[in-house]
């Protein structure tokens, strides 16, 4: 087996193999994302998480490779998996039915070719010009591109073709296909050209709807393909599960005593970790649309071995394509794919942010470092952890919705929220002196619903007042994330119900029971409860006031840190009493009239608190869509900034938080729809999901270090940096003439003669109100010299030679971006 597997290091990446004659050999690097219909192939992918390794197994089946190859690859992939300590994730992929994982590995694309080990057919070398083929690529975020018929009958209106001859590659746009498709379809033609052709092809484009624009292009193409005699039709719609599909769960106890396999159902969603018995096997099948097994650490070898077969015959008797994607996990090393599928997923003595512990039956001593907010901007990935974007020592300004409107709150009441009330709260911070927005939206459990509308509806207004720069973040009362805590520097309560508008009629119960949480400025904030003796509870601090005064209960478990904060807000509660006239009480020492204002003494919560228990949840990324009425999400695995683009709406999800990212091209009606795809999202989600959930939209440009530490290396200046399908386009030079394209080839600019066009006619203009033959990202260029000087007070060449950055910041100042 060393030897079989004499490729795999233990450094993160990925390792392809194909099986010839039924043993393993390796695939050179340049020829990953090239796959034969013929063959069969293990894929190996190594992640580093925090100090250990996780590994991914895929075994790959072409369409048309054989029954004997297709065992062998399964067979490895079990001889692989014991290899690596039985700990990684296996996935079985059928051709044209890859999971997001497997597709997330191959960002520039993958392509299926025709034939295979069989007939002959090697992994290319770099340099080979003996190509004619014609490539069909189909997706948005992963492409995959399948070698089809050399004919114009395999072409349709609503997809991207590539035809490679070696030398040349005409990419042809079908007229309905989409910008993104467009834009991958081209980084794919690169991709062929600069990897296995070594930069030395031209790449040629066709738009489907302006044939006549790029006649050379399009005899090219003739040339090949002979002339086209019938007219295109549409493609077949992308197929994809939606997300209500994916939210049936099923869970089954598979047993083979005596050989035969033995199917028992267990459960239906909301699935629980408990469900699981370590001695046994289970298939988890998700609407049919995947099935997850998973194998307990105690079930005995055979049975773990023929897990993956036994899935296959449970697929045969459900009658679910043979396609359907299998992924096998390991007690104690699930995927996040499989966790995410629970309620709640622990994992014992896993630390989470600032030491906390989980641990069962006993309580750990836990000392809490204290938090340095001055570490996120530097290290976005602690921000993200701990959802903080500073120390909350940031300007705050505070209105209550009143008859619809926004009224300004006195900053004395800051701090105070009522359970009748919605309130919006601006948080202004700096980051290397630029003003950076984050708008709270506190909504009170008991507000009517049209102040929750008015407080929506009024957010949009203070967002488009600030230039769409804000983050909007939505709070439910009593779920307010942590940054909120902070900018009240621990001084936060929240009365059940009630409002603090002037003229109230509500008279103030008499009687008031506050629960304090918290041992830091930065995490407290006492709420409301009922005063009740079954409130309390031996972990906190309680707060009682009555008319004759107040009593500030200590419990068995509470900190020193809690008392010292509780001592602070029982100052902000009893208003009107006399500083430090509350009475101390000890838990076990009450005196007869503390249990009488509660209704006498009842049973509460005494028992140790077990340690707050981590959910062990990655986080995920989702392009988001319900343009065809059905709500699908399509996850967009191994994700980076890269997959964020410009007309998209994406939702991450780092299962506390969720955040809508909405592109600066993204339509009206995704814009418009964000909010609801966010608690449609949360709905219709496998783990059952709690529906309050913070959700919190993000503009792209303005993303904070809570959304950008979740990405790995993030580039602030990429936005203005990154090239679009038109940009990319412009570069490989003017696609009717014959043009040979190196990758460092520039547009000379100073050549082009721009026609100059009135300031009105370019100042403070959308794309679409632009005259004909402006190019919205360089209006200044049609500026004549002396409105060039007005409006940016310099002359052409000195803006010229400014950086990038500075020329577009001066841009946006003046309008003319």
């Amino acid at each position: 087996m060393e030897y079989t597997f004499r490729a795999v290091t233990h450094s993160p990446g990925i390792i392809i193999w194909r099986i010839e004659k039924m043993e393993l050999v390796q695939v050179p690097e340049k020829s990953h994302g090239n796959f034969y219909e013929g063959d069969c192939y293990v894929l190996l992918s190594t992640k580093k998480v925090s100090s250990s390794l996780s590994y991914d197994i895929h075994y790959w089946i072409g369409s048309q490779s054989s029954q004997d190859e297709q065992g062998a690859a399964a067979v490895y992939t079990i001889q692989l998996d014991e290899f690596l300590g039985s700990t990684p994730v296996q996935h079985r992929e059928v051709q044209n039915h890859e999971s997001d994982a497997f597709r997330g590995y191959f960002k520039q694309g993958i392509i299926f070719k025709k034939g295979g080990v069989a007939s002959g057919m090697r992994h290319t070398e770099t340099n080979t010009y003996d190509v004619k083929r014609l490539l069909h690529v189909k997706g948005k975020k992963r492409v995959i591109a399948t070698e089809v018929e050399m004919s114009w009958k395999s072409f349709n209106l609503g997809d991207v073709f590539l035809l490679d001859t070696g030398k040349t590659i005409v990419q042809w746009n079908g007229p309905k296909s989409n910008r993104q498709e467009k834009l991958k379809g081209m980084l794919l033609a690169k991709d062929i050209r600069d990897r296995e052709r070594g930069g030395r092809a031209e790449i040629r484009v066709i738009e489907g709807e302006a044939e006549s624009d790029s006649p050379h292009n399009l005899q090219i193409m003739n040339g090949v393909l002979g002339e086209r005699t019938s007219k295109l039709m549409d493609g077949p719609p992308d197929e994809t599960a939606d997300q209500e599909q994916k939210s049936k769960l099923t869970l089954y106890h598979v047993s083979d005593a005596g050989g035969q396999m033995k199917v028992t159902e267990v459960a239906t969603t909301p699935l629980i970790q408990d469900l699981l018995s370590h001695d046994d096997c289970y298939f988890l099948d998700q609407g049919g649309t995947k099935i997850f097994v998973w194998k307990g650490k105690k079930a005995n070898k055979a049975e773990r071995q023929a897990a993956m077969s036994r899935a296959l015959e449970f697929i045969k008797a459900k009658n679910y394509p043979i396609t359907t994607n299998v992924e096998t996990v390991n007690d104690g090393a699930e995927s996040a794919l499989f966790k995410q599928l629970f309620q709640r997923w622990t994992v014992k003595d896993q630390t989470q942010g600032l030491g906390k512990v989980h641990t069962k039956g006993k309580v750990a001593h836990i000392t809490q470092e204290q938090f340095d907010a001055s570490l996120m901007h530097v290290m976005p990935e602690v921000a993200a952890q701990e959802r903080m974007v500073d120390n909350g020592s940031g300007q705050v300004e505070l209105w209550r919705i009143e008859n619809l409107e926004l009224v300004p709150v006195d900053p004395e009441w800051y701090g105070y929220f009522y359970g009748g009330d919605c309130y919006l709260i601006l948080y202004t911070y700096l980051v290397n002196n630029k003003k950076c927005y984050l708008l709270y939206i506190w909504q009170g459990r008991h507000a009517t619903q049209d102040e929750l509308a008015a407080s929506a509806f009024q957010a949009v207004n203070l967002d488009q007042k600030y230039g769409d720069e804000p983050v909007q973040v939505r709070i439910t009362m009593g779920k307010e994330p942590r940054h909120f805590m902070a900018v009240f520097k621990g001084k936060m309560v929240i009365f059940e119900g009630g409002t603090s508008r002037k003229g109230s009629s509500d008279p103030e119960p008499p009687i008031r029971l506050f629960q304090v949480h918290g041992s830091e400025p930065s995490n407290t904030k006492a709420i409301e409860v009922p005063a009740l003796s079954t409130s309390l509870n031996s972990n906190d601090v309680f707060l009682l006031k009555s008319q004759s005064g107040m009593y500030l209960w200590c419990g068995k478990g509470s900190s020193g840190d809690e008392r010292a904060m509780a001592k602070e807000i029982s100052s902000v509660i009893g208003q009107n009493s006399q500083r430090g006239s509350e009475q101390i009480v000890a838990e076990g020492q009450e005196p007869i009239e503390f249990w009488e204002l509660l209704g006498g003494k009842a049973p509460y919560a005494s028992d140790k608190r077990l340690q707050q228990t981590v959910s062990d949840h990655q986080p995920r990324l989702f392009e988001c869509s319900n343009k065809t009425g059905r709500f699908i999400v399509t996850e967009v695995t191994q994700f980076t900034q890269d997959d964020l683009s410009d007309d998209d709406v994406m939702l991450l999800d780092t299962w506390d938080q969720v955040f809508l990212w909405i592109g600066k091209e993204a339509n009206e009606v995704e814009r418009k729809e964000a909010v609801v795809t966010s608690q449609e999202y949360l709905h219709t989600h496998p783990g059952t999901r709690d529906p309050d959930t913070p959700v919190i939209l993000i503009k792209q440009g303005f993303e904070p270090p809570t959304f950008t530490g979740w990405f790995t290396a993030w580039d602030p200046s990429k936005w203005s940096e990154g090239k679009s399908y038109e940009q990319l386009k412009k570069e490989l030079g003017d696609v009717a003439a014959p043009v040979t394209v190196t990758s460092e080839q520039n547009c000379v600019e100073s050549e082009k003669i721009y026609q100059s066009f009135p300031l009105e006619d370019l100042v403070n203009k959308h794309a679409s109100e632009l005259p004909e033959g402006v190019d919205p990202s360089e209006k200044e260029k049609h500026l004549s010299d002396s409105d060039f000087i007005d409006i940016f007070g310099i002359t052409k060449d000195d803006f010229a030679s400014m950086p990038r950055w500075k020329q577009l910041n001066l841009k946006k100042g003046k309008g003319m971006f």
